[in-house]
């Protein structure tokens, strides 16, 4: 029997990836998404996840459910033996989380914490949590490994990702038999190389790498680079990219992890490799062939200058490093946004 896994978010970006990843090394995923971040396909599942489906020729069981909806998720632990979660629901934009921090406390944070009572009352004890590199906040020394410190987050969405790291953590101390593994990821781009699911933000793009894919295929007129004045080899802020399908791929390796009985465990999961803002500007354009407009535009309140990470531990520990460098990542974001130019919907402009 192949070992089911609960993903909450499924239906999302990095969720829909680490379900093919899933399928392709024989789990089985049972995918949970509020729609809040997803575009509905047909027969009520996430377009991305419908797409899967059709990829790989298989079936993926899917429910409609919020996390904060405790009496539903009771339900589907009722339903399923899991051997583990994948945790990847959440609110995840920077700029909104300041504006309304109440929001993001609340659907992360009770979101979790009924999981994480839901998975207890159901013995379930093994969780991967999509975790961030927000929560070393502005970086003390470079590269950033897992022992620099964490929690002086500089915004409330990095905050929610340090208080669930600490709740799971507690949790794993208070009881025995729990296990987790906490993925700090870096800046996760690039899509699957079918280009059939990639990221695809609803509204304006608050990540670089979707933004500037939509000035190549012409949706936006042109890319505000937000200050070319910080202390980095061009003046433009430097950070780590890894390609999402690398990423994916580390998900699996952490649920390898979770079989060791390894109590909690916290990794980053990026290349090492800090790139500029106008050096990924260029990669995009040798990669879409298209020349990209931008303006310098002022810094951005709460931006860094830098931020890279050492990612040895993961490959020391769970046996992984990334394998995809920048023209692949560039490469297979452009197959995504060309083949499909207003991402999941169907020519509707956002």
């Amino acid at each position: 029997m192949a070992q089911k896994v609960l993903v909450t978010g499924g239906g999302g970006y990095i969720g829909s990836h680490c379900v093919v990843e899933l399928i392709q090394a024989g789990y089985t995923p049972v995918v949970i998404d509020n729609f809040s971040n997803a575009i509905r396909g047909e027969g009520g599942s996430p377009e991305s996840l419908c797409r899967v489906e059709r990829l790989l020729h298989t079936r993926i069981e899917f429910r409609e459910l919020d996390l904060l909806d405790r009496a539903g998720l009771d339900a589907i632990f009722k339903e399923h033996q899991f051997s583990a979660v994948m945790h990847f629901a959440g609110l995840k934009a920077v700029g909104e989380s300041v504006q309304k921090p109440l929001k993001y406390y609340r659907v992360n944070l009770t979101g979790t914490i009924n999981l994480l009572e839901a998975m207890q009352a159901h013995g379930v004890l093994n969780i991967v949590f999509s975790s961030s590199a927000t929560v070393y906040g502005d970086p003390q020394r470079l590269p950033i490994d897992e022992d620099h410190p964490a929690g002086g987050c500089t915004n409330p969405y990095g905050k929610t990702k340090y208080f669930i790291e600490e709740m799971i953590q507690d949790q794993c101390r208070a009881e025995k038999g729990w296990n987790a593994v906490l993925l700090r990821y870096f800046n996760p781009i690039g899509a699957h190389q079918s280009g059939q699911i990639g990221e695809d933000p609803q509204g304006i793009p608050n990540n670089l790498l979707p933004y500037v894919a939509q000035v190549a295929i012409g949706r936006r007129e042109h890319l505000n680079v937000f200050g070319n004045d910080y202390d980095t080899p061009d003046g433009t802020g430097v950070r780590d990219y890894i390609h999402v399908v690398d990423l994916a791929k580390g998900h699996i390796a952490a649920l390898k992890k979770l079989q060791e009985k390894c109590g909690s465990k916290v990794y980053n999961l990026g290349t090492g490799t800090g790139y500029s803002v106008l050096e990924m500007v260029k990669a995009m354009e040798k990669a879409s062939g298209k020349e990209i407009q931008y303006q310098i535009a002022p810094r951005r309140e709460g931006d860094i200058a830098s931020c890279y990470a050492d990612p040895s531990l993961a490959e020391k520990e769970l046996g992984w490093r990334a394998s995809f460098g920048l023209d692949k990542m560039c490469e297979d974001l452009w197959r995504w946004q060309s083949q499909n130019p207003t991402g999941f919907s169907k020519g509707v402009e956002s």
